[in-house]
């Protein structure tokens, strides 16, 4: 995750590129249910920042990213595609869901971006918006009410006096025998 940015655009179909990659997330029962805010334009982006002023306090050079994608849920796509005649849960109980698939599909739809980032050379940073400011950002860019944002993609070129990262979090990143169990919990 980089949160240091160099002022420098991308070519418009290097962010369609990065944009359609979303599309191919999964979708419990093809839903749907994820859309997106993309802010391409200066003026947007400057709109945007106040929204995560943590963010900009503590990584100012984030704001110089060209392309700022903020991915949504709609959990009401998933109860209403799960009530149809085809799944069978007509009463759109939330608890039948094993786990909130809205933000997991849509979680994975940010992970294609992050990707899809690196695969054109370029850097981003997934990072979250406050609730106190999700009311706020929601009336300033006409958000519908329905839509619940799960965070912010920041996209562009690292700067290039990027510090070399810790090594303290380089200690403290878990290896693989401490999070993958194969075959059984507890065997590496």
């Amino acid at each position: 995750m980089v949160r240091d940015f160099v002022d420098r655009a991308l070519e418009p179909e290097v962010i369609e590129r990065i944009l359609v990659s979303a599309l191919r997330a999964p979708s419990a029962g093809f839903s749907q249910g994820s859309s997106f805010l993309v802010l391409t334009e200066q003026a947007d982006r400057a709109r945007f920042w106040p929204f995560v002023p943590t963010r900009v306090e503590n990584s100012p050079a984030i704001q110089l990213a060209p392309l700022v994608v903020v991915p949504f849920a709609n959990k009401s796509v998933y109860l209403e595609r799960y009530a149809e005649p085809d799944k069978g849960w007509q009463d759109r109980a939330e608890a039948r869901w094993p786990a909130p698939y809205w933000f997991i599909d849509t979680g994975m739809a940010a992970l294609l971006i992050l990707l899809s980032a690196v695969d054109e050379g370029l850097d981003a940073c997934f990072f979250g918006i406050m609730p106190e400011h999700l009311e706020p950002f929601g009336r300033e860019f006409a958000i519908p009410a329905e839509l619940t944002a799960i965070g912010g993609i920041a996209v562009g070129y690292r700067s290039p006096d990027l510090p070399a990262q810790s090594e303290t979090l380089a200690q403290r990143r878990k290896g693989i025998t401490q999070v993958m169990h194969r075959g059984q919990w507890g065997r590496q």
